[in-house]
């Protein structure tokens, strides 16, 4: 993944296929920033040369609701794994209320969301074999 430190907003970007995060010293602490490059990582496994999720066009709609969940599952997955303590950020909230959009209209959704952030760690714990297998 291309990941570009600089600014003061984490986000990845479909078009430019590159995660973007503010430097260290802007997070609460390493974990955190371990924590939202973890959920942007989620996020950059769903480009279509990856896994090909959808990310929606816009704050709210169903589909980018849906990503982010897959992204928060994913992280929190991603961290359980490699022994990073994730901690809750102040945009959950923000967050949560399009969540619950998408958990109300399709009961569902928890499950999918789970099974696709799954698949995203699953991704990048494959990018490792190799390297491990090389030393």
């Amino acid at each position: 993944a291309v990941v570009r430190l600089g600014g003061d907003r984490a986000f990845y970007s479909p078009g430019h296929d590159a995660i973007q995060l503010p430097p260290v010293h802007v997070f609460r602490d390493v974990n955190a920033f371990a924590a939202i490059q973890a959920h942007e990582l989620i996020h950059w496994t769903g480009h279509p040369n990856r896994l090909a999720r959808e990310f929606g066009k816009r704050f709210g709609d169903d589909a980018y609701a849906f990503e982010e969940l897959v992204a928060e599952l994913g992280a929190a997955f991603l961290c359980a794994d490699l022994g990073v303590p994730s901690n809750v950020r102040d945009d959950h909230a923000a967050y949560l209320a399009s969540w619950l959009q998408v958990l109300k209209r399709d009961k569902r959704a928890i499950f999918k969301a789970a099974s696709e952030a799954q698949k995203a760690v699953d991704w990048l714990h494959a990018l490792q074999e190799p390297l491990q297998a090389a030393a």
